[in-house]
């Protein structure tokens, strides 16, 4: 079980925003060792199946640098295609920022978050849609004062954090060790209003029960509403 924190508690985490000069919005985002740059592009056009329908579009990528891992891994571009894994855990991130974000007042344009894993452990999809919040915020704000838009874009703060069963225990923020050892894992997506997204639990080769749900779901919220805190600190 953890010698190094409780439970209840996350790993320390930051958020160092504009750390790219050509990003329109960018964002290093750190969950104890693992580490993610987030960099948001506005295109002024959008997917052919949204041209002429007055709405935007936020859709992002996801990949892990060879030396994220302990072991070197080929680049995807070099297989010639992604994995299952990638593009899964990128919707995932798509989806989550587009949910907080009014397309119509967006208006007829795509912001695109890359986030690009410079060191993995653990929790890598959740920190991407944490940080990706910050580089995708800071992008709409640029792109309101370049236009003067005055509706509002950004409906609300969102954070995403994981969440498992260990060794019978319900833990919050698992780095790989723990991941790699968990009996359930879970990620959960939440908003600034307690509103949900997203939530991704998995049995892994066990079943769980509605107060272990209960008890991951909590510890979740008590994630979320820390990470919110701190990027609205970060945002200030």
């Amino acid at each position: 079980m953890r010698k190094d924190r409780s439970f209840n508690q996350m790993r320390e985490i930051s958020f160092e925003k504009n750390v790219n000069i050509h990003a329109d919005g960018s964002c290093l985002v750190k969950f104890g060792n693992t580490h993610v740059l987030c960099l948001a592009t506005i295109d002024e056009k959008v997917p052919h199946w949204l041209k002429n329908t007055g709405k935007g579009w936020v859709t992002a990528e996801y990949g892990m640098l060879p030396r994220s891992t302990n072991t070197r891994m080929d680049r995807e571009a070099a297989k010639g295609k992604q994995s299952g894994r990638t593009q899964e855990i990128q919707r995932l991130i798509g989806r989550s920022l587009r949910s907080i974000v009014d397309l119509t007042n967006l208006g007829e344009r795509q912001i695109k978050i890359d986030c690009d894993v410079i060191q993995a452990d653990g929790g890598t999809r959740t920190a991407s849609i944490s940080g990706g919040f910050i580089s995708l915020y800071l992008a709409i704000e640029k792109l309101k004062n370049n236009y003067n838009l005055q509706k509002p874009i950004i409906k609300n703060f969102i954070g995403a954090v994981s969440t498992g069963i260990v060794e019978n225990k319900a833990l919050l923020d698992l780095d790989y060790k723990e991941d790699s050892e968990a009996q359930v894992d879970a990620n959960f997506v939440i908003c600034d209003s307690n509103e949900i997204s997203e939530i991704q639990v998995t049995g892994e080769e066990f079943f769980f029960n509605d107060a272990q749900f209960t008890q991951m779901f909590s510890l979740a919220k008590i994630g979320v509403k820390e990470i919110i805190s701190k990027q609205k600190e970060a945002l200030k």
